[in-house]
């Protein structure tokens, strides 16, 4: 029987691969995710989704390192920026874009009441260096401030952290993870490259299919999938009605069966 499993296992890898064959589909990428309005609740929903992803990278054998965080005031993040690497990641994680709510009992209201919270999760490819994207200086604003994650003394003390705003798209990175400003500027480069690129292929997806999948056009109320832990328990995506009954494994890192289905309703 265990031999039946692991050939069971390799067809299943087998047909995802078969998916994977798109033309940005093997980078390495950027995770982005971004706390909805409602303060602390959602902070810590951010905190916990960023920590799903993680673990799901654990799980996988993926080196992953953060670029970029900033705390909330009592809980959680309002926003992270991780670099991941893997083999075929953009491919096996772009359809994880998207707003994504929780349903539970508030650990943070007095009251016990059910509470319903909102993150973003945008995913993008880490081209290489050999894409030509052409960045304007003078469409550029960069700004630095003060670090406020971890780093150490020196990081906390200087305007080591920098943040580059792309004006004619709106487009903002930044990165607070070195002790030089240099070496942050460095890697904010590569992120707005990045982030250009696939700005430019959300565009063409438009135009050929119709379909608004670029981040500024997510809206709150348009969530991919809902967690919820009160007053029942289920995960279930909207795009593809795939659902699991167990929110505590999916929130540990148990996401295959959301990130296969998410690849085959791309294609």
């Amino acid at each position: 029987m265990k031999k039946i499993s692991q050939i069971l296992q390799e067809v299943k890898k087998s047909e995802i691969n078969c998916f994977l064959s798109g033309e940005n589909d093997g980078y390495d990428i950027y995770l982005e995710i971004h706390a909805g309005a409602g303060g602390t609740e959602s902070q810590d929903w951010a905190d916990m989704l960023r920590r799903m992803y993680m673990k799901w990278f654990d799980k996988k054998k993926f080196k992953y390192e953060i670029i970029s965080e900033h705390k909330g005031e009592e809980a959680g993040i309002k926003s992270s920026t991780v670099k991941v690497v893997g083999d075929y990641l953009y491919g096996l994680m772009k359809s994880e874009s998207g707003v994504h709510r929780l349903v539970r009992i508030s650990p943070f209201d007095s009251g016990a009441r059910r509470h319903t919270s909102f993150a973003s999760v945008w995913i993008y490819p880490a081209v290489e260096d050999d894409i030509n994207i052409q960045i304007d200086e003078k469409d550029l604003r960069i700004d630095t401030y003060r670090s406020s994650g971890a780093g150490g003394q020196h990081v906390n003390t200087t305007d080591s952290a920098v943040r580059i705003t792309h004006l004619p798209t709106k487009i903002v990175v930044q990165c607070q993870n070195e002790r030089s400003q240099h070496k942050n500027k460095e890697t904010c480069f590569k992120m707005l490259r990045a982030r250009l690129y696939e700005h430019e292929v959300q565009k063409k997806e438009e135009e050929n299919q119709k379909e608004l999948t670029s981040k500024t056009d997510i809206g709150w109320g348009h969530q991919i999938r809902s967690y919820v832990l009160q007053p029942y328990q289920l995960v279930k995506d909207l795009r593809n009605k795939t659902e699991n009954t167990n929110p505590a494994s999916v929130l540990d890192g148990n996401i295959d069966q959301f990130i296969e289905e998410g690849i085959k309703n791309k294609k």
